[in-house]
């Protein structure tokens, strides 16, 4: 195993890295993620009424992140970010998507109807990252540290709220927050932890598949592992295009298309993470290259996902705290992730076994992982002191936006668009952010003003 010359990282960005220590890298990561993947089609299927077609939009989902999250690595033609940038399906398009799709469902249209209404609204709405990418360098000017760095802080307290359910049981427990589930959470975290501060490398690499793999024992001898039979699910799904057929409807899109735009924003923090994670620069031309690359590669990865009849990708945050917990930066992880994944998509099978993982250890798990994505967003956020003017942003912007998550009934008065929009901490808080910032004065200016009204007396 070579030794990276970047300061705190085992492997570096662009270091070599062999096929058993980049697997066990690789692993974490989908172990980290595999979930967020196969969550958004498992909820879409089901309010939509798509059962039937549930076990297929979730092998596709996973092989598209695959083919997105290999590109964002190899950075192909200029095309991304040549970063670990793992690609999952987006949460944040959940609530557009159901709408559109109940839409559909209420005018008679079946279940192929809705999948090619919302497969080609998504199409159409994957072209605007692409071409906000190519607007990147005035974007930078609204996106300062302060603001990136609020949106990425928001992005881990979000996620850490999941963590914290999984390691209580999950999500409807009937055992939720049991004393058997936090002791499986704790001892999984545990060691992790050890094997993290461990000088042996090979500790560290593998410390959070050793944790996710203690856990399953300390599960499987208390009880709370049970394996489910596959049923009627297949060995090999093979991928098709338009598989549902195309169509599209303005009334569908424009929410989409905020959504969108919103997500840029998300990526924006998620890419200047990952940057600052792996040692490079995030500021100046060379980060502005970057930056452009990889939101077009997302909006590469929403277009492949739209053709493969998959959901909307987007950079995923939890994976750069994997970068932390590993030490392991080096792209050619990235390439091996989308192999993985890939596969994972189509081979079925081989997911639904890691979907037997007990919620408590993958709560376990993830929790210091997000709450890496914090720590990485408090850095960015103060690499330049916070003056008045940008406590006052990150105030406003933390305190409206985690009390809408907080309380989303707040918003029960408002249309369902605008309750799906903007009922998010990082949707509200980061809005509220980069209009503070645009609209505020800086201090510096203030000063400039006071003294030219002062002259002029």
């Amino acid at each position: 195993m070579s030794q990276s010359d970047e300061k705190g990282l085992l492997y570096g960005l662009n270091d070599r890295i062999g096929p058993l220590p980049a697997f066990c890298a690789a692993l974490q990561h989908v172990l980290a993620s595999v979930v967020g993947i196969i969550t958004p089609p498992l909820i879409i299927g089901s309010v939509l009424g798509l059962q039937a077609w549930i076990p297929y939009l979730i092998s596709m989902s996973l092989l598209v992140s695959g083919l997105g999250t290999f590109l964002q690595a190899r950075r192909f033609m200029g095309i991304g970010a040549g970063m670990i940038c793992l690609q999952g399906t987006s949460f944040a398009f959940l609530g557009v998507i159901l709408s559109g799709g109940l839409m559909v469902k209420a005018r008679g249209g079946s279940p192929e109807e809705i999948m090619a209404m919302i497969f080609g609204c998504n199409l159409v709405a994957a072209m605007i990252p692409m071409l906000i990418s190519r607007c990147i360098a005035p974007l930078r000017k609204v996106l300062t540290p302060v603001v990136t760095g609020t949106v990425i802080t928001l992005i881990g307290i979000s996620l850490i709220k999941v963590s914290i359910t999984d390691w209580a049981g999950g999500h409807n427990a009937s055992d939720f927050g049991a004393p058997g589930n936090l002791a499986l959470g704790a001892l999984t975290l545990l060691v992790i932890i050890v094997l993290n501060r461990s000088q042996n490398r090979w500790m560290r690499l593998v410390a959070v598949v050793a944790g996710i793999a203690a856990g399953c024992i300390a599960a499987a001898l208390t009880g709370h592992l049970t394996l489910k039979p596959m049923g009627d699910t297949p060995w090999l799904v093979m991928p098709a295009l338009f598989r549902f057929g195309f169509a599209f409807d303005w009334t569908i899109f424009i929410p989409i298309a905020l959504v969108s735009v919103i997500a840029v924003i998300e990526a924006v923090g998620d890419l200047t993470a990952n940057c600052m994670l792996s040692q490079q620069p995030i500021e100046g031309e060379a980060f502005e290259r970057r930056m452009q690359a990889g939101i077009f590669a997302d909006g590469i990865s929403c277009l492949l996902a739209a053709v493969f009849s998959a959901f909307p990708n987007t950079t995923f945050a939890q994976n750069n705290g994997v970068i932390q917990m590993t030490g392991v930066a080096s792209r050619y992880v990235g390439m091996v992730i989308g192999v993985m994944l890939v596969l994972l998509g189509m081979f079925p099978a081989i997911g639904y076994m890691l979907q037997q993982i007990p919620p408590p250890v993958l709560g376990g798990a993830t929790i210091v992982m997000f709450g890496s994505v914090v720590a990485a967003g408090i850095r960015v956020m103060t690499q330049t002191p916070l003056g008045r003017r940008e406590m006052l942003i990150v105030a406003v912007s933390f305190g409206i936006g985690l009390g809408v998550e907080a309380v989303p009934e707040v918003l029960k008065q408002f249309p369902t668009l605008i309750s799906n929009l903007f009922g998010h901490a990082v949707t509200t808080g980061g809005m509220l952010a980069i209009i503070l910032n645009v609209v505020l004065p800086s201090e510096r200016s203030e000063a400039v003003a006071a003294k030219t009204a002062e002259e002029s007396r």
